[in-house]
């Protein structure tokens, strides 16, 4: 098919969209699957466990991210139920504040997490450290030191520099660092390049094809005040088909087997991490966590068995698919305009009071969305729109293509689902917009978990 001359996104012209999006028969319906379980509506208006979403816009101002606290709950008990012999660790990455890490440590979870400033908000939350684990391809030396001195659980080596790094504070604090091996197996994730972390050109591990992970674990070994726990691996995000996981552990149960007979040494645990898929639009399809954790423990005994090695401990890292349905971001529109397109079509453009500084992922990597009329009920024959925000470039782009009511106006509220992860973690000040507001509802209260930036915020930064 040949491209569009002015890019990907202006070859969806015309009035029908994108080959998967069909008109809805009554535009006032929601979509369930893309909605957490606390989400429905009542006479046109948005409700998440009993509150509207005109409540919540007057009480704390769009735009504003609602999280459905018990769905929140409820999808990583699933995932502990799915993974019952595994450790099951919330990838703080996706969305982390104090109150969502206190819900993950009631829900008997662990914590993986990237940097030190996701290990300030774990222990202000009063996480267990030693439930928690540390990522990250260049931790510094005082993050190293700090996860050391509060006692994290693991850490993750990424580089030969780390375990330098590592070995040294061991020695200087008289302490021990349990630590495994991030290895790359040459995977292809079916995803997007950027949110795509185990083929062989990009930062992350140790790459099993050219010896390097043997050599890093080799290097561990023989350093002292590293106690080796084994290997850990991670593909991508977003994944819906199982095909990747089950290259990579055949790959990593292979180096396992590798390790055991050239150094003599079990890995006795083995971190598959996570990335499984969550659903944005209709086009998507994600897996319950039961049917994951049925194949994937699957997939590593039936590998172990024809290795002729011991099973590794087991654990993943699922955060999108916890955090990202939880939530929805309100907005309140501004402006609407119609805009002609290549052979006669039209599209209807809606402005919001959000946008890039809050949602970054379609401008990042071309991520889809969806919405709906959030604050009334509409009788407006649907019309194909996109949703754009108000920063100042063509690339702010909330939703590329939905149905709207025709009718849609300044000052209706529109609600965007699946915007708990990787929306206020990746949140910016782009034009020095402050960053939204984050409110947890939970049997018809809601209460702020993140408190909305101000102006002042934001001029306290400039040293005059």
């Amino acid at each position: 098919m040949r491209s569009h001359e002015a890019g990907a996104l202006h070859g969806q012209a015309g009035t029908r969209g994108p080959e998967w999006l069909r008109e809805p028969d009554d535009v006032n319906t929601i979509v369930p699957q893309l909605w957490s379980a606390n989400v429905s509506k009542v006479d046109g208006v948005l409700t998440v466990a009993g509150e509207p979403a005109t409540d919540l816009a007057q009480e704390f101002g769009t735009p504003l991210y609602v999280v459905d606290e018990d769905d929140f709950r409820s999808r990583a008990r699933a995932f502990k139920a799915a993974f019952p012999d595994a450790d099951v660790f919330y990838a703080g990455k996706a969305f982390l504040c104090v109150a969502t890490a206190r819900w993950i440590a009631e829900e008997g979870l662990n914590l993986d997490v990237c940097t030190g400033g996701e290990l300030a908000v774990a222990l202000r939350a009063g996480f267990p450290p030693a439930r928690i684990g540390h990522h990250g391809n260049n931790k510094s030396v005082a993050e190293l030191r700090r996860a050391l001195e509060v006692g994290v659980g693991r850490i993750v080596i990424d580089s030969f520099e780390e375990i330098e790094r590592l070995g040294a504070l061991t020695a200087e604090l008289g302490l021990r660092a349990p630590v495994m091996v991030r290895v790359t197996a040459g995977v292809e994730a079916h995803t997007h390049e950027y949110i795509s972390t185990s083929h062989e050109d990009q930062k992350f591990g140790f790459s099993i094809s050219d010896g390097a992970a043997l050599a890093a674990v080799r290097r561990v070994l023989d350093t002292d005040g590293l106690d080796f726990l084994g290997l850990h691996s991670h593909i991508g995000s977003q994944i819906f088909v199982s095909d990747g996981f089950e290259v990579a552990a055949r790959r990593v149960l292979r180096l396992h087997a590798q390790i055991a007979r050239e150094l003599g040494v079990t890995a006795p645990e083995l971190d598959l991490g996570g990335g499984f898929g969550i659903a944005y639009t209709t086009q998507d399809d994600p897996r319950p966590a039961e049917d994951l954790g049925r194949e994937i423990v699957k997939i590593v005994t039936d590998e172990c068995g024809a290795l002729g090695v011991d099973v590794p401990h087991l654990s993943i890292e699922p955060g999108r698919a916890i955090a990202g349905p939880s939530t929805f971001t309100l907005y309140e529109v501004g402006t609407t305009k119609a805009v002609g397109l290549d052979g006669g079509g039209s599209r209807l453009y809606v402005s919001v009071d959000g946008g890039m500084s809050d949602n970054i992922r379609p401008a990042l990597y071309g991520a889809d969305y969806s919405c709906t009329l959030a604050s009334r009920e509409s009788e407006a024959r649907p019309v194909l729109a996109r949703v754009v925000g108000k920063h100042c470039e063509s690339g702010d782009i909330v939703v590329k293509s939905e149905f709207l009511p025709g009718d849609i106006a300044a000052g209706d509220l529109l609600a965007v689902p699946g915007t708990g992860a990787y929306c206020r973690s990746l949140a910016n000040n782009y034009n020095h917009v402050p960053r939204a507001a984050v409110v947890a509802v939970r049997d018809g209260e809601a209460r702020l978990v993140l408190r909305r930036e101000t102006e002042d915020d934001l001029l306290r930064l400039d040293v005059e």
